[in-house]
């Protein structure tokens, strides 16, 4: 009976934790504020790609190109998702994302800072940023990403993002 009970109650405490557990889109700084630093998240996730093969998830010429293909497919569902969601842009809008994925190609955390110009310091608003906000995390909370790996990874690049014409 204890056995039991003490299963039934690590089942419960494992499926809530794991049902707790989402992702997360937010801009690097407020990452820091919470204490999710890129040097905790880097140490936990293996980059998908590297100069140096070894330290890559994705090895082979063949995988890195599968990887290309699948991270421009995930941009493009996030561009459609945002569209159909009455997203506009306006103007194309640069932005580096970071993108950390758990094993089975679920999002964990989807890092993103806006990248301001010299001719314009502020790429958007406040109120567009935290439209976007809003949309990417419903986004990355369904979004299965289309390659999977042995452990977690990260995906890093700028982005510039613009309507869907």
């Amino acid at each position: 009976m204890i056995f039991r009970l003490s299963f039934i109650l690590f089942l419960f405490a494992y499926g809530t934790s794991s049902a707790q557990k989402q992702p997360l889109a937010i801009t690097f700084q407020q990452a820091e504020k919470q204490g999710v630093t890129i040097a905790k998240l880097d140490s936990t996730y293996k980059s998908a790609v590297d100069a140096n093969p070894e330290k890559a998830v994705f090895k082979s010429p063949a995988g890195q190109k599968d990887l290309q293909a699948a991270y421009g497919d995930l941009l493009a569902e996030l561009q459609k998702h945002l569209a159909a969601n009455g997203f506009k842009w306006e103007k194309p809008t640069r932005c580096f994302n970071r993108i950390y994925f758990a094993p089975e190609g679920k999002i964990d955390y989807f890092l993103y800072n806006f990248i301001p110009k010299p001719s314009d310091p502020n790429p958007i608003s406040e109120e567009k940023r935290i439209k976007f906000e809003k949309l990417l995390s419903s986004f990355i909370k369904n979004y299965q990403f289309k390659l999977s790996a042995d452990v977690k990874f990260a995906q890093c690049s700028p982005v510039t993002y613009s309507d869907l014409n």
